[in-house]
């Protein structure tokens, strides 16, 4: 048996993106032309334009733009299409490290035992766009752990704060008291 989840972004309760819209988006994106990108995941042009109307009229936004002739001619992603898309990923992220992830469902039933969490104190946070890494110190060394950047922003991370090294054969996860 394995978890098994799906993901939409909603507006006013109502789907705004999920699976096939992200990668509609993504093969504009990627093609720089609604035709290309509609071959490319074998659906009709027609069908491609209704979802990226149906986006545009929950969103109140336009996530795409045409520009006709010339060199740089083709369909581009607006701004608001690209963060929409950004989220979700970051969303779909989320649910990788969790639900997906079977160290979750241990951390969950509490199948962590006292010798592998190790008290600390957080010496530094870099974040990176994805990726943080944390440096803990753990007397009398110091141990450096990468997790997302958005787990850390969840757990409001920041120096000095007392934290909990989950140690496990393949990685280092971070728990706040």
């Amino acid at each position: 048996m394995e978890a098994n989840t799906k993901l939409w972004l909603t507006e006013d309760g109502k789907p705004l993106i999920g699976k096939g819209k992200a990668q509609l988006l993504r093969a504009i994106d990627k093609e720089k032309s609604l035709n290309k990108a509609c071959k490319k995941l074998d659906i009709s042009y027609r069908h491609a334009w209704k979802m990226l109307k149906k986006i545009e009229e929950r969103a109140d936004n336009k996530v795409v733009e045409s520009v006709k002739g010339g060199k740089n001619q083709g369909t581009f992603l607006t701004e608001f299409a690209k963060e929409l898309l950004q989220e979700y990923d970051n969303q779909i992220n989320i649910i990788h490290e969790t639900v997906e992830d079977e160290t979750f469902w241990e951390s969950v039933g509490l199948k962590i035992s006292a010798r592998n969490q190790i008290s600390g104190k957080v010496i530094s946070v870099e974040n990176g766009d994805v990726i943080s890494k944390l440096s803990i110190s753990i007397e009398p060394s110091t141990i450096k752990s990468l997790i997302t950047r958005e787990a850390v922003e969840k757990l409001d991370i920041k120096e000095g704060d007392e934290v909990y090294a989950i140690v496990k054969s393949t990685e280092v996860m971070i728990a706040k008291r």
